[in-house]
């Protein structure tokens, strides 16, 4: 055979041998189109995600932490809700040393009754040295009895200073447990503290002279003794700061209730600022006299008032987000001292606000008004927001038209650069003031209107009507005031003051940097 016939030989009995190697079942006939079918196995489909896990719960601490005080911290065991089980660490009844309550993973601070710091001395300054209740950020101290309530005594202090981001928060048991809603409310007594700045409606000794040592007062609702009242306007009774006092105003005897924030003869020399008062039963906040200036509160769910100010006070109020519920008892935005037979007192309350924005929203308000001032007080409003769907303005007796040098009355109230949005009849008189006479008080100012139509939005902050109005300075009142060239509480949408250290709730949300106010914040 020649070589190339050799070499045309040899392909054709590789490709023989390759169809040898194939099973007759495997190779079409010719013919049969030659496709081969290749059954694979059917993949194994992934497995599925996890579920989403919520937030971890809250374990609690092992035990309670000293503290100076040489009764110490009572272990109360633990206390299970829906964010978790917390160590329970009881106050003492009375709190006589300097003390902190340290922020401690899986504990909560807890008030087993009326908890006092450090005892009353008296109305006239001494040289001892102050008991100072310390309270770190992020510490939630709640009321284990319906009764319960912390009350600061003349000559001594609190430091409840929270931040932005975690702030200081006094509550309920029913909190803790989970147990309260949008409608919850005095569920334990609130935060009081007592100071040395002059007052007026002695009650400790009617006779004495208002303003003096002599002149003291005992706490609204409290049954045993915890008096305010002296001589010292600038009185020091510590700091609150970035602090939410919720679900407050418990009854404490006959037909009187604690506020979330009771001050009574607080001086200038204490700082409160950045403050949320929710769902009190009573007041947000009274004042009883003093000083003391107050700045950054919101104000939500209160079921009388949200500022209640008399017997002497003369402080000064600026940036205030007040946001009433649409039911119940809510009663005013402000309600202005009292009439009564001792109104010719002095010291004058006179309320000085500035920057509010008030959302008043109950058509029932028992004050039939959104705004009630009466009891010859003074008042100066500046650069304010109201909408309500009853009268905005009430004023009450004519004492509060006229100006009295002799009991220092400087006149009727003032309102500078005041935007309010109001039923048709925008102004109520009573006590022989009529209408006409409130209006023309309103009207006797600058920039003010009563025919306003708001643009707020997400509730309470400024749009574009809000920002069209002409403030007015503040400092033309009060030099305390800071100058302002906006009016209401908060300037516009890159103005968040209020965020992160507020809870939210079906009357106001505050944005999604605050918890639920029928929750925990978790530590």
């Amino acid at each position: 055979m020649s070589r190339s016939s050799f070499e045309r030989l040899v392909p054709l009995l590789s490709a023989c041998a390759a169809l040898a190697a194939c099973g007759a079942d495997q190779v079409a006939s010719p013919g049969a189109g030659g496709n081969i079918t290749i059954n694979n196995p059917p993949a194994v489909p992934p497995p599925p995600p996890p579920p989403p896990s919520g937030p971890a719960l809250v374990t609690p601490a092992t035990g309670c932490p000293t503290i100076n005080d040489p009764a110490g911290l009572a272990d109360r065991g633990t206390i299970t809700g829906p964010t978790g089980t917390y160590r329970v660490c009881e106050l003492p009844a009375r709190v006589t040393r300097s003390s902190t309550l340290s922020r401690i993973p899986g504990l909560l601070y807890s008030l087993g009754g009326r908890v006092d710091v450090g005892l009353d001395r008296g109305a006239a300054p001494t040289a001892d040295a102050p008991v100072v209740l310390t309270i770190q950020p992020g510490v939630v101290v709640f009321a284990s009895t319906g009764v319960s309530w912390l009350a600061v005594n003349r000559g001594n202090r609190i430091s409840a200073v929270g931040t932005a981001t975690d702030p200081i928060v006094f509550t309920s048991r029913d909190n803790v447990l989970g147990l309260a809603n949008d409608d919850s409310q005095g569920q334990w007594g609130g935060v009081v503290l007592l100071g040395r700045a002059p007052i007026t409606d002695c009650t400790v000794a009617p006779a004495a002279t208002p303003g003096t040592v002599a002149c003291e007062r005992q706490t609204e609702g409290a049954v045993d003794p915890a008096y305010y009242g002296g001589a010292t306007p600038a009185d020091n009774s510590g700091t609150m700061r970035y602090v939410q006092i919720r679900y407050s105003g418990y009854v404490l005897s006959g037909d009187s209730e604690l506020q979330s924030l009771t001050l009574g003869g607080v001086g200038s020399g204490t700082t409160i600022s950045h403050i949320h008062s929710h769902n009190s039963s009573d007041d947000a906040f009274e004042n009883f006299g003093g000083r003391v200036n107050m700045r950054n509160l919101v104000l939500t769910g209160a079921d009388d008032d949200n500022i209640d100010v008399d017997t002497g006070y003369q402080g000064t109020i600026q940036y205030v987000i007040g946001v009433q519920k649409t039911s119940g008892a809510a009663d005013s935005m402000i309600e202005l001292d009292s009439a009564n037979a001792l109104e010719s007192q002095t010291p004058r309350t006179h309320l000085k606000l500035a920057n509010f924005t008030f959302v008043h929203r109950n058509p029932a308000s028992g004050n039939n008004a959104a705004m009630l001032f009466r009891g010859a007080s003074d008042a100066s409003l500046v650069n304010g927001v109201v909408t309500t769907s009853m009268a905005c303005l009430r004023l009450n007796g004519t004492n509060i038209l006229t100006a009295n040098p002799a009991i220092e009355k400087l006149g009727p109230p003032l309102f500078r650069s005041v935007a309010m949005q109001c039923a048709t009849n925008a102004f109520v008189g009573s006590g022989s003031v009529t209408a006409q006479q409130v209006s023309d008080v309103f009207n006797a100012g600058t920039n003010n209107t009563s025919t306003f139509t708001a643009s707020l939005t997400n509730t309470f902050v400024n749009g574009a009507n809000e920002t069209a109005r002409t403030a007015s300075d503040p400092q033309a009142i009060d030099p305390a005031f800071t100058t302002t060239t906006y009016i209401g509480a908060v300037r516009d949408a890159a103005d968040t003051w209020y965020q992160g250290w507020t809870c939210n709730s079906a009357t106001a949300n505050f944005g999604s940097t605050g918890t639920a106010c029928t929750s925990l914040p978790t530590i």
